[in-house]
């Protein structure tokens, strides 16, 4: 007769803190978000309209637009990310795990100290470095005589969004650098030795050998990415403030949010299209999510230990 395992209690009440935390600030506001977007005011009353704020969003031309407009900056401000910082990323981080790279710890601690940064200051200073007037950037170009590249890039709308997504860049290249950093150290040194033994060495040794094993990390670094910028907001608002200027060029989903939920200046606040948007954002990034993890994570596994 086989013996019933006993009841782990004790992971219970270990697990029970994070849990309520977790519940408390996601899970619960999470919920109030979805209802509340099921809901709208009609002559001061609170009245059930279930899918009629995502028709509104979705089909009403003065939501609609500038829904679709925050939604595609918010792809191109994640493809900024995508194609830039995470290349940068595995090429530092390729470069400092070699073990003959001296003050390889400062180059690290340097590269990664940004990601520490507030936003404001971040925004304030980037502001200020990149002002026609007063800034710093003319200056330097013009002493190694590229003063004519100048240009005020954060004033016109053909690039002020991919120059915040550049600053962002260089805020957090650290993060994916540090993680792909850490997947390389964590590869077997027999197979690094099978590897020179066979005459695989340098940059060969890295796009043969360590970049098929650190897939699964370029992956999770990939959909840490693409959560993090369609979550994103502060970076935008602190340099273009909540108009995401000039002209809704740098407006992404999460100034979208802000202005509607909150009110901005004349535009009144309005909770229930708030949280439709909301919602929708909730949507696309599960969305993201889950392709991620159904179709690409599948294919990866195969090259982990």
């Amino acid at each position: 007769m086989a013996t019933r395992k006993p009841f782990r209690w004790h992971v219970g009440v270990f697990l029970a803190p994070a849990l309520l935390v977790y519940s408390a600030i996601m899970i619960l506001p999470l919920i109030g978000t979805l209802n509340l977007s099921l809901f709208n005011l009609e002559q001061g009353q609170r009245v059930f309209v279930g899918l009629r704020n995502f028709a509104t969003l979705f089909g009403d031309p003065r939501w609609s637009d500038a829904f679709w407009n925050a939604l595609g900056n918010n792809a191109w401000f994640f493809l900024v990310h995508m194609l830039v910082q995470n290349p940068i990323g595995i090429l530092l981080a390729a470069l400092l795990s070699s073990p003959r790279l001296r003050m390889a710890a400062f180059y690290r601690t340097a590269i990664f100290i940004p990601t520490i940064l507030s936003f404001v200051v971040v925004g304030f200073v980037w502001k200020l470095i990149l002002s026609p007037i007063w800034g710093i950037a003319p200056g330097m170009l013009d002493a190694v005589g590229l003063k004519s590249l100048f240009a005020p890039w954060l004033g016109r709308e053909g690039t002020a969004l991919t120059t915040l997504a550049l600053i962002s860049v260089w805020q957090f290249v650290g993060i994916p650098m540090m993680l792909i950093y850490a997947a390389l150290l964590s590869i077997p040194d027999e197979v690094i030795e099978a590897a020179e033994m066979d005459g695989v060495t340098g940059w060969s040794q890295f796009w043969k050998i360590k970049l098929p094993l650190i897939l699964p990390s370029i992956g999770i670094i990939s959909i840490l990415t693409f959560v993090g910028n369609f979550n994103a907001f502060d970076l935008i608002y602190v340099s273009q403030g909540a108009l995401a200027g000039p002209n809704f060029s740098t407006d992404i989903l999460g100034t979208f949010l802000y202005r509607t939920f909150f009110g901005f200046q004349l535009q009144l606040g309005d909770p229930h299209m708030g949280a439709t948007i909301a919602t929708a954002m909730f949507g696309i990034i599960l969305m993201g999510v889950c392709i991620y993890l159904f179709t690409i994570q599948t294919r990866l596994r195969r090259y982990q230990f």
